[in-house]
């Protein structure tokens, strides 16, 4: 036996070596590629100034999709947010999903609404659809609000909303996201100035816990104080500026997040739209609108913004944390498993042979390797004698790298925007970037095992609740988790 698991972990030490090798060349890769793009960016934002564009009568229109359910506590507020967007050319479309609440009730009274005739395509399946309401004062001529039965998922309202669109360009949030001024004409930009076809953008997002929001606009940028919250917000900084940016740069975008995303209208409707049954359904668009793409041969591009956008509330339990986190790994294998008919086909380009062989090798097989190395060196402390020089070498050097990573991306963040006003917050930062590896990774790997485990077993999907603990000057609210699509 002993002779046996030796010649394993032989075996073990060299793949994992490789693995890991290859594993930093590619950050290595990703680093210098995210370093470009952002570079680029901000060279490109002194070509065509956003502030010329604005005052343009002739911008692309654009409709913000914002699904509501049980929002009664604050939608007026995040309603008056959305409207408030400086943009010449767009509508609001709010998305009431079944709500049990007064979330309709208080959008008639506080806007006038009348329920209208209105010539509704059902152009992606969707519940059935009650009624449209348009105000009766101009002042909101932007707004429609559309009235479902509750389809059980963000993507089932957020379809309802695009079938509802009258522009041709749809932004989807969620509708207690604070999203930055400029928002729409930031996404838009690049529909308008890029050669090829672009079919999506996106941008960063943040954690708005410990923000001070007064009646829906953002007034103080803050590091968040809650202990889980602030790991997050290192997370959200790490993946939009050293990862999306990076596949920016070669157009290997494979996810636009759920929480701030602009698409072509006309290409996510020939795609399918959101699929109602996906845990990943941003991802799963995002896809399949590439796949659409190949498929008739038309080239296209898809984008992100360095720059952060938009501010969302993110969850400050472990217990929530754990349960968004199952939903969003199970969404990823969800994913790749059934677009797994794409892998090395010619036609799907750099998609096939780059974009999903990487996140079948490194999103989904490292919280893997990471357990099955955990468990090779618990069993090596009672069957073998430990390379102990060897571990502890290996282990630093992981460390370190994943260090060095996090840190580019603070140093990053703070040079280009600086978004925090006092230094001791970014101090912070790099302490909890510290601390990440030991004290908050080991709980995203038990949440992806869980959510692999549970798409293994088929496993019924149960939400739950989510406690949101709200801003420094709003009241607790409970919100169905079914309506959170985060990063």
């Amino acid at each position: 036996m002993r002779e046996i698991f030796e010649i394993f972990l032989k075996f073990f030490e060299l793949f994992i070596t490789g693995y890991a090798s290859i594993y930093i060349l590619v950050y290595v890769a990703m680093a210098v590629g995210s370093f470009l793009a952002i570079k680029r960016y901000n060279n490109a934002k002194y070509t065509i100034k956003d502030e010329v564009l604005v005052k343009s009568n002739n911008l692309v229109g654009v409709s913000i999709v914002a699904p509501a359910f049980n929002e009664g506590l604050n939608i007026i507020y995040n309603v008056r947010s959305l409207l408030s967007l400086n943009y010449p050319n767009f509508e609001v479309v709010i998305i009431n999903d079944g709500s049990t609440d007064d979330t309709l009730d208080k959008l008639i009274r506080e806007f006038e609404l009348v329920k209208v005739n209105f010539y509704y395509e059902e152009k992606i399946p969707t519940r059935p659809v009650r009624g449209h309401y348009k105000s009766t004062n101009p002042v909101y001529s932007k707004l429609l609000v559309v009235d479902k039965e509750n389809g059980k998922s963000k993507a089932d309202a957020s379809n309802a909303g695009i079938n509802s669109a009258k522009h041709p360009l749809f932004l989807c949030t969620d509708v207690d996201c604070i999203l930055r001024s400029d928002t729409i004409m930031k996404l838009a930009k690049p529909f308008m100035t890029s050669k090829s076809r672009t079919i999506a953008s996106g941008a960063a997002i943040r954690a708005s816990n410990s923000c001070e929001v007064k009646d829906g606009f953002m007034m103080k940028i803050r590091f968040p104080q809650n202990w889980w919250a602030s790991f997050q917000e290192l997370e959200y900084i790490r993946a939009f500026l050293m990862g999306r940016m990076a596949w920016n740069e070669i157009n290997g975008l494979l996810l636009v997040s759920g929480g701030l995303g602009l698409f072509d209208k006309e290409i996510a409707i020939k795609a399918g739209g959101y699929w109602h049954k996906s845990l990943g359904e941003d991802m799963e668009l995002i896809t399949r609108m590439r796949k659409h793409m190949y498929d008739n041969q038309l080239p296209f591009k898809i984008t992100y913004i360095p720059e952060s956008l938009c501010w969302t509330e993110v969850p400050a339990t472990r217990e929530v944390l754990i349960r968004q986190r199952v939903r969003w790994a199970r969404g990823l294998i969800q994913t790749l498993y059934l677009h797994k008919d794409m892998l090395f086909k010619r036609k799907y380009g750099k998609t096939a042979f780059l974009i999903l062989p990487y996140f079948w090798l490194y999103e989904f097989l490292v919280p893997i390797l990471e357990v099955l190395g955990l468990t090779v060196l618990i069993l090596s402390f009672f069957l073998i004698d430990v390379n102990t020089p060897y571990f502890v070498k290996a282990t630093g050097v992981v460390y370190l790298f994943y260090l060095t990573v996090t840190l580019l991306s603070v140093l990053w963040d703070e040079v280009f925007y600086g978004h925090y006003s006092r230094k001791r917050e970014v101090f912070q930062l790099v302490w909890k970037a510290i601390l990440e590896p030991i004290a908050y990774h080991p709980f995203n790997v038990y949440a992806a095992m869980k959510g692999y485990f549970h798409f293994l077993t088929n496993k019924e999907q149960k939400w739950g609740n989510m406690q949101r603990q709200g801003f420094t000057t709003a009241k607790k609210k409970t919100l169905d988790e079914t309506h959170i699509s985060k990063t």
